[in-house]
């Protein structure tokens, strides 16, 4: 595996346990971790992420825990006993949310003897467009709303943000080149965008300073989902 590979998240966003397995079989040599979202977990449960573990690949665990502060902590701790690499919270559930999370992840780890897992904090859905944010109250622009929301996570302790490429210049400025950013929304040059707004090709993302790329569809829906992966592994190589 390259070590671009270690950066490539392959969004399982598939909706049986074999299918999710035979994406795991096929490109476990490939892509280094891959994404274990809602429908997924809700379909299988923690076998699927004992299935990616069994192949050695590591499991972004993507359910955007968004709820009172004590709520979001019990759920990072079982999680952390999943033995997940990263998760997502929403930056909008508040300082407070974003803190208790961290402090569980920690507290958790130490007593499983383990590292925490890389916790990463969902800014604006890639989905969302400005006018969508000015129906639900929001008047700042994108990307000033989006730099806001990667402060407030880097002040409770989160390690970085989910965002698109497209902020990701002004979030390093805001916080730093070590803070992490996972850029959903990788579209190759000339593929579909589907129901993405705010995307980039994987070349785009590593420059504009995006840590690790989500892909999905482009990788899911190829003919040949192998050739396709190793095509996107060489172009971020």
């Amino acid at each position: 595996m390259s070590s671009a590979s270690e950066n490539i998240i392959l969004a399982l966003d598939v909706e049986t346990f074999e299918e999710a397995e035979y994406f795991v079989k096929t490109l476990r040599n490939t892509i280094g971790i891959f994404k274990v979202g809602k429908q997924l977990f809700t379909r299988c449960g923690p076998k699927i992420i004992e299935t990616v573990h069994d192949h050695k690949g590591k499991v972004f665990l993507d359910l955007k825990y968004h709820d009172i502060p004590n709520t979001v902590a019990r759920a990072v701790e079982e999680a952390v006993k999943l033995k997940v690499f990263m998760l997502t919270i929403h930056a909008m559930g508040g300082m407070e949310m974003m803190q208790e999370a961290v402090a569980s992840s920690i507290s958790s780890a130490r007593t499983m003897s383990a590292p925490p897992p890389l916790i990463v904090a969902v800014t604006i859905l890639t989905s969302l467009r400005q006018e969508d944010l000015g129906a639900i109250g929001i008047d700042l622009p994108i990307e000033e709303a989006v730099s806001r929301l990667a402060v407030l996570a880097k002040q409770a302790g989160v390690k970085g943000v989910v965002a698109s490429a497209q902020e990701a210049k002004r979030i390093k400025a805001a916080c730093g080149n070590d803070f992490i950013i996972v850029t959903p929304g990788i579209r190759p040059q000339d593929t579909s965008l589907d129901d993405q707004k705010r995307v980039v090709t994987p070349k785009e993302a590593l420059r504009s300073g995006s840590t690790f790329m989500v892909i999905g569809r482009p990788i899911l829906k190829a003919s040949d989902p192998l050739k396709a992966a190793q095509e996107i592994a060489r172009e971020v190589e």
